[in-house]
């Protein structure tokens, strides 16, 4: 009987790494679309100088819940030595207010948290964009476009695509907190993520391809 438990939980936590696979290839490709949109991409001198980034892909097939969740997606950070990016760490993004890009079925969510205050807060459980955190809409296009008073102030930027339409949008109000779920099922029960995110956890397989994007758009000019 002990053998057939554990059997069924070894079970549960391989299909439950499924759906997360999923998304992080998801996020992976949603980051590569972006950035492959020459002017109207994110600025690459922001993904520079980025502390850490949030990807959430749309809710799929009929899309949110109502009055509840928005998305489920991944953070990570670079590490503290600067080379690379941590394994992904799940988060949620929930209620507020995400203008008027949202009500499409589909609706992707990039967050770049800017320094070091703003990456503290993706440690705690839960925090309000806009309230705790200072958030501002993020701009696209070229360089000059990312050097403006909204940008070098908020400790996050935020961008959503709907329908195609890609741009900057203020998250007010939403809470962005961690997906305890997701990273049991990517790492096992009860994983920091202060670890995650510091980089001492290896990041799964399916998150090789998000990692490398991130690495290929955010690599820092040699001084």
């Amino acid at each position: 009987m002990r053998f057939l438990t554990s059997a069924f939980l070894l079970a549960a936590v391989a299909f439950a790494g499924e759906p997360e696979n999923r998304r992080l290839q998801e996020s992976a490709v949603i980051l590569t679309e972006i950035m492959g949109t020459g002017d109207n991409a994110i600025p690459q001198s922001l993904m520079e100088k980025a502390a850490c980034a949030v990807i959430v892909p749309g809710m799929k097939k009929g899309g949110f819940i109502v009055g509840a969740k928005y998305g489920r997606g991944f953070a990570t950070c670079r590490k503290p030595t600067g080379a690379g990016w941590s394994a992904p760490s799940g988060v949620r993004i929930e209620g507020g207010s995400f203008g008027f890009q949202i009500g499409g079925a589909e609706v992707d969510i990039i967050l770049l948290v800017m320094n070091k205050k703003g990456m503290e807060r993706l440690t705690s459980s839960k925090f309000t964009l806009g309230g705790e955190a200072s958030v501002a809409a993020g701009p696209v296009g070229r360089e000059t476009q990312a050097q403006t008073d909204a940008t070098m102030r908020a400790e996050i930027l935020s961008w959503s695509r709907s329908r195609g339409v890609f741009g900057g949008i203020a998250l007010q109000g939403a809470t962005l907190r961690r997906d305890t779920q997701v990273d049991d099922a990517l790492y096992g029960a009860n994983k920091p993520v202060l670890d995650i995110l510091d980089g001492h956890v290896a990041p799964p397989r399916a998150a090789a391809q998000l990692l490398a994007t991130l690495n290929k758009y955010s690599s820092r000019p040699n001084k």
